[in-house]
């Protein structure tokens, strides 16, 4: 699918397909365990961030690497579906299509991940003016740098640091959501807002650190503010930190401030966890408007 008209924001970086398994504890070595369900379904941090972003209603393109097979065909087909505009997936008659693999512990929902490693999409491949935001994640976020820098680009860029990047620099970065674990890591020693205050001296406007279960803290004028987690019934957190991102951005996009930004991202990323696979469960806006609602008027 193929849009030519000026996107809002173009996702880039890992597509791929995962196998979840939901066993009822997580098996130790050489044991056996029975699974109660398993299921196939799209990921990837940067495409599921499209999806949440296509869900909260804004016009999103995806830039990354698939290969050139079934399960290549089937994670295009699935973006096209929700409206993602598949013109800068790359088909790599080369590759095949990352795959991971998911066990899910069904009493405490948390979760092992074994997977294949991502192939990068090419510098020359990031649609630079194509759409004012670029949104990174990991195996986005070194191409699409040098491309900016290349071009001498004006582009806004939002960056999924929930994992943490070699030679991070944050100088091109406006909105930078690390988690805790990681923005502490960068800045030894400090306190959640002393780090998120050294960011924004790196060049950062908008700044906030998840916390999974314990919820968000963001950067409100100087000040580390708390968004605590929606309380919700949970099946699995797989991708709720990448729905995160799609959401949290698409609210600022909408002219929000980061603070209710985060709130209503961190509502998206609850109802998310609804669902085993990290994109079925995605709300779309009306749904995620009238659960804040219900939050307002409560029992």
């Amino acid at each position: 699918m193929s849009s030519g008209s000026m996107l809002d924001v173009i996702c880039v970086g890992a597509a791929n397909f995962d196998t979840i398994a939901v066993v009822r504890r997580l098996p130790k070595a050489d044991e056996r365990v029975i699974t109660e369900q398993i299921m196939d379904a799209a990921g990837g941090p940067a495409a599921t961030a499209a999806v949440a972003l296509a869900r909260e209603g804004l016009q999103v393109g995806f830039c990354g690497v698939v290969g050139n097979d079934a399960t290549g065909r089937k994670v295009q087909d699935l973006l096209e579906s929700e409206g993602v505009d598949t013109t800068w997936l790359r088909i790599d008659d080369d590759l095949t299509t990352p795959r991971t693999i998911v066990l899910v512990e069904s009493k405490s929902a948390t979760r092992v991940l074994i997977a294949q490693d991502y192939r990068r999409p090419r510098a020359r491949d990031i649609p630079i003016g194509k759409a004012p935001w670029l949104h990174l994640d990991q195996i986005g976020y070194g191409p699409a740098i040098r491309a900016i820098e290349r071009c001498g680009s004006s582009v806004r860029v939002s960056l999924d640091a929930g994992i943490p990047i070699d030679d991070l620099s944050l100088k091109n970065i406006d909105m930078y959501v690390p988690t805790v674990a990681c923005l502490l890591a960068r800045y030894p020693g400090h306190t959640i807002e002393e780090a998120l205050i050294s960011s924004t001296m790196e060049g950062v406007t908008f700044a906030a650190a998840t916390d999974g279960a314990n919820g968000v803290w963001v950067l409100v004028s100087g000040r580390a503010q708390h968004v605590p987690a929606f309380s919700v019934p949970i099946v699995s957190t797989l991708g709720a930190g990448d729905v995160f991102h799609g959401a949290i951005l698409a609210s600022v996009l909408r002219g929000s401030g980061l603070l209710d930004a985060a709130r209503r991202a961190s509502a998206v990323a609850a109802l998310s966890c609804r669902a085993l696979d990290g994109r079925s469960g995605i709300p779309k806006a009306v749904e995620t408007d009238e659960f804040l609602a219900a939050q307002e008027i409560g029992p």
